[in-house]
């Protein structure tokens, strides 16, 4: 199992795909890890050269307790890209994960070619984050669940994937999602994200209640010069829920800016 230590974590990385294809890396949500992307998977290894990471205290990666920055969680990720010697890539997020690719390209910008935003946001409202971080390290993950799980999925989910994804909740560790809770509630994108120069396409759920257009994909749309939109029929995660659709709007998006 490839591993990159890194300082205060050692961080758990998967190649997958191509060797001789354009690079992509794919980034989960908090409370989630790389398997997030498993039903994805398939439509894109002919594609890409795919790069898939489990961020501090999520999935196999682990970490020392304290809070987390984005620009750490950033770090991480090129640490892991340069294990993998991958250099230039496209970076498709999912909410924390879309949170720490915003991050990427403007703190390395000759790193990301293009960047595929997925429900997730520039904004978020620090005092609630604030308080799900204090409920989690005194109490656990099972005080957030619930909360969590009516974010994350939709009614539409399987029971199969509904069940899957609150058991990866109940069983992670409690200070890997408040470290990455606290730099979700730390970020300071709103209007750096001005200054994101490459390809962006900003992909939102219809049924996502955390980071749904109104309030936080218009925001991205409205900052990052050129982006464009592409709307799911789906929820918070949208490749649980929508992994055809949501390989698609990625391979029309990154296929246009690489061939076109």
């Amino acid at each position: 199992m490839p591993f990159i230590d890194v300082p205060g974590a050692r961080i758990y990385w998967k190649r997958d795909g191509r060797d001789d294809a354009p690079a992509l890396v794919l980034l989960n949500s908090i409370g989630t890890d790389m398997d997030l992307w498993d039903g994805v998977l398939p439509l894109l290894r002919e594609h890409f050269a795919l790069l898939r990471i489990d961020a501090r205290g999520h999935g196999a990666s682990c970490t020392e307790p304290g809070d987390m920055s984005l620009a750490m969680l950033a770090d991480d990720v090129l640490a892991a890209a340069d294990a993998a010697r991958i250099g230039r890539f496209a970076l498709a997020g999912v909410s924390l994960g879309g949170m720490i690719g915003m991050e990427l390209a403007l703190r390395a910008p000759e790193r990301i070619s293009d960047l595929a935003l997925i429900c997730t946001s520039a904004t978020m409202d620090a005092a609630s984050w604030n308080d799900r971080i204090a409920k989690v390290r005194v109490e656990g993950m099972a005080a957030i669940a619930d909360l969590a799980m009516g974010r994350f999925l939709s009614d539409a989910a399987p029971p199969a994937i509904r069940e899957s994804v609150r058991r990866q909740l109940l069983t992670m560790e409690a200070e890997g999602y408040a470290g990455c809770g606290a730099a979700i509630r730390d970020m300071d994108l709103a209007q750096r994200v001005a200054g994101i120069a490459c390809p962006t396409l900003v992909i939102t759920g219809t049924r996502d209640t955390s980071t749904p257009l109104t309030g936080h994909g218009e925001h991205l749309l409205a900052h990052i010069p050129g982006a464009k939109h592409y709307s799911l029929e789906a929820a918070h995660l949208a490749p649980l829920e929508a992994p055809e659709a949501l390989a698609g709007a990625l391979l029309s998006f990154l296929q246009v800016q690489t061939h076109g």
